[in-house]
């Protein structure tokens, strides 16, 4: 999940709050794995463009925010079936539009979780043949006629 989802997520479902941030029993922030210059600077955008905003009791999700976070959190997640040893024989290339950067962004995690690797941004090799619900996951959420597969014949390392 990016560091803008995790704020988002981490502002709206506080528990222990401290100045609106989730902490552990010994005060400690929870959430934020990136380094302080990359939260302060991404929650000073948040807050430029509406997502969150400052109180007295700290950082407040807005309804913008909240509306975000519900756009991310519907993509549905999926696990390999893939062994790290399975042969790489298909090539898988996209062109998503920027207008579905999110959903180009969660194509390639799941790329990455199911063993296949990077030859360009939008072009990858890896096991084939994709599980069925995550092809008709791909039709649903209507980015199918932005990727094309090739079986490769030989396999590749």
């Amino acid at each position: 999940m990016s560091l803008v989802l995790n704020i988002l997520k981490e502002v709206y479902e506080a528990e222990f709050n401290y100045k609106g941030v989730r902490v552990n029993g010994f005060g400690i922030p929870t959430a934020f794995l990136a380094s302080g210059k990359s939260e302060r600077d991404t929650l000073y955008r948040l807050s430029r463009e509406g997502y969150i905003k400052k109180d007295e009791g700290g950082w407040r999700i807005t309804n913008q925010g909240k509306s975000k976070l519900k756009k991310a959190d519907y993509l549905k997640s999926f696990h390999s079936p893939f062994s790290s040893q399975s042969k790489r024989n298909l090539l898988l290339t996209f062109d998503i539009p920027e207008s579905q950067k999110v959903k180009r962004e969660w194509l390639r995690m799941h790329l990455k979780e199911f063993n296949y690797k990077m030859v360009q941004r939008s072009v990858w090799v890896g096991p084939s043949p994709l599980p069925k619900e995550f092809l008709d996951y791909l039709k649903e959420i209507k980015i199918e006629k932005y990727i094309k597969t090739i079986k490769l014949s030989k396999n590749q390392k």
